[in-house]
């Protein structure tokens, strides 16, 4: 469906996208995931057809977008961070005046407001709505001409809670029967909507895969976390480094605060290959007479595989 084969971008001397390879096959929601100008919105602005690609070549379908332009685009439906709407108009005179652009009419609108959930407003002007429904209309607007391809910068961004699972549910049943590629900060919203991730970082792409494959790879990593009463943090560290399996063991603060006991303290204890260490140290706490009030594993997160991935470089 989509392939993107080395593409780079220049803004003068500035290479915001640095000879980067990938494809989207139909039916996958993608997660596009970078730190603050890695890339990403360039991206996907290049695919969208908005920037030119300095180098290298992109197809839909096949064909090269800046020889079919027009095909290319009519297969497209892209909703930017800031849906650009009409806040003076009505709801429904502005997807009306959408579909009329695009050749459609107002069965299409109908059907639009149904599908996105805007029937209970298609009365309002824009500038009355809540942000979460002005997401809506801009999504409505990016479906208006049936996409193959969905391309959604920061869908929920700046909504509340509610919103954004509601967007987020949107998402998910639009894609049953599209390709979506989503740019979002919110890392939880990519294990909830997409079954890969394509992290980019400094223009360059530093990991290609499904979210299973990146915990598989990066989230190995673990250790427990101990809140440890009667003793001090010497005698604590220093016994539960003797451990079998325990790499280091360093003072945490993830835990809470045990109000009856002032002298219990928490540690996290990195463990050192695949040993299982809690049997360990429940026994060393329990033969030294101390008070055990929390023994947790605690694994790599997809947050903390991002801040790894792209703090580090890793390809």
């Amino acid at each position: 469906m989509i392939d993107v084969s080395h593409v780079s971008r220049f803004f003068g001397e500035f290479r915001a996208v640095d000879d980067i390879s990938f494809s989207i096959k139909t039916g996958e929601i993608v997660g596009l995931l970078g730190p603050n100008g890695a890339g990403k919105t360039t991206t996907m602005r290049m695919i969208a057809g908005y920037f030119e690609p300095s180098a290298g070549e992109i197809k839909i379908d096949g064909k090269n977008i800046l020889e079919n332009s027009v095909l290319a685009k009519s297969k497209i439906g892209y909703m930017s961070e800031s849906a650009p709407l009409y806040p003076d108009m009505i709801v429904y005179d502005y997807l009306l005046y959408v579909a009329k652009m695009q050749g459609q009419d107002e069965k299409k609108v109908a059907l639009l407001a149904k599908e996105c959930g805007l029937k209970e407003v298609m009365h309002k002007n824009i500038g009355d709505l809540s942000r979460g429904n002005r997401q809506r209309v801009g999504l409505a607007h990016a479906l208006m001409s049936d996409p193959e391809i969905l391309i959604l910068d920061e869908p929920t961004g700046g909504l509340d809670p509610n919103q954004a699972v509601e967007v987020r549910e949107l998402i998910k049943e639009i894609g049953k029967t599209r390709t979506v590629i989503i740019s979002t900060h919110i890392l939880s919203e990519v294990e909830m909507m997409c079954s890969r991730v394509i992290i980019i970082s400094r223009g360059k792409i530093a990991a290609d895969s499904s979210t299973a494959a990146l915990k598989e790879r990066y989230g190995h990593k673990a250790a427990v976390l101990a809140t440890i009463g009667g003793a001090s943090i010497d005698e604590i560290t220093g016994a539960l480094c003797e451990a079998n399996g325990v790499a280091s063991v360093i003072l945490s603060s993830d835990a809470e605060k045990i109000d009856s006991d002032e002298s219990a303290v928490s540690v996290m204890a990195s463990i050192e290959g695949d040993v299982e260490i809690r049997p360990e140290i429940a026994k060393i706490v329990t033969e030294k007479g101390w008070k055990l009030y929390e023994l947790s594993m605690k694994k790599n997160s997809l947050e903390d595989i991002f801040h790894e991935i792209t703090a580090g470089g890793d390809k």
